[in-house]
């Protein structure tokens, strides 16, 4: 059997400190493999919706843990200095003791740069960016001291000491076939397909096996990551209307949760949904569970789901 993470995002939008942490130490204890949080500096609906912060999030979750990797989801390129941001990481990873998961990706929210004084660059920029911040992170995180002189990132004689407990696994997150999938075959650990497209997963792992050839990597190096909406329920009666629910809250944000790769319903249809993914080459799952109390949906998982794959 393919080995299979499970990561779960913990409560960030119109919700405490408090709830956070609580949440946090309960899923570890449930037996996931992973904590995510999305990095926007608004709430996706509007600049008035409070959202915490994704790295300070992540230090104060890294020190109640013990276990669990602890990643972003995603990490804008552009929206930080990118050595301030390889610094933070390499702190954060020593308290974690080696956990964290840094994801990156290009950005799309607009205001949470430009509001913040950082320039909202046209999408073939960003990539620029994206692809600058990740060569410069993995040389600041392995060489005693980096130059660097790229179109948007710039580091001379950079030192970053402590190093990282372990070398942070990056994570790339995007669909874009033509540039975004061959960044991640070129320098990702881990590409991560965003929730919104989950029914072009075949695709774009189709395409990304491309991707891996024509740069010369073997495709089985690198781990294959979707990002999904779970709607489980103890049977299939009691997930209808939670489904129908999630599709009206959701629309496509989170995907279609009706869709042919959703995973919702009972747990012994989740693990039908889930193995359809493992399949075709999918072996991580960074999941947000449906419910007003995600705790509720998550040990149901644990609990009917978890040991069939574990």
């Amino acid at each position: 059997m393919a080995n299979v993470h499970f990561g779960v995002t913990i409560p960030q939008i119109k919700r405490t400190w408090t709830e956070a942490k609580s949440n946090s130490i309960e899923f570890e204890a449930m037996g996931y493999d992973s904590l995510w949080v999305c990095d926007h500096l608004y709430g996706p609906q509007s600049p008035q919706i409070p959202i915490l912060e994704a790295w300070s999030l992540i230090s104060a979750v890294a020190a109640v843990t013990s276990k669990v990797e602890i990643g972003t989801l995603v990490t804008p390129a552009g929206m930080r200095n990118a050595p301030q941001l390889g610094k933070v990481i390499a702190t954060i990873d020593n308290i974690a003791e080696g956990r964290i998961i840094p994801g990156l990706g290009a950005g799309w929210m607009p205001r949470e740069f430009s509001d913040f004084g950082v320039p909202f660059l046209p999408t073939s920029q960003r990539l620029i960016q994206l692809r600058e911040t990740v060569e410069v992170l993995k040389r600041m995180w392995t060489e005693p001291s980096v130059s660097y002189e790229g179109k948007y990132v710039q580091a001379t004689n950079l030192v970053c000491e402590p190093k990282p407990v372990r070398v942070p696994p990056i994570l790339i997150g995007g669909s874009g076939e033509k540039v975004t999938l061959k960044l991640a075959a070129q320098h990702a650990d881990i590409w991560n397909h965003q929730a919104a497209r989950q029914s072009e997963l075949p695709q774009k792992i189709d395409v990304l096996k491309q991707r891996c050839s024509e740069v010369g990597r073997d495709f089985s190096t690198l781990t294959v990551s979707q990002q999904c909406l779970v709607t489980i329920a103890p049977d299939e009666a009691s997930a209808e209307p939670m489904i129908d629910t999630a599709k009206k809250i959701f629309g496509g944000h989170m995907g279609d949760p009706t869709g042919p790769l959703a995973i919702a319903g009972s747990p012994a249809r989740v693990r039908e949904q889930i193995q359809k993914h493992i399949d075709l080459g999918c072996t991580m799952f960074l999941m947000e569970f449906f419910g007003r109390d995600t705790r509720e949906p998550a040990k149901l998982f644990a609990e009917q789901v978890l040991p069939h794959f574990k």
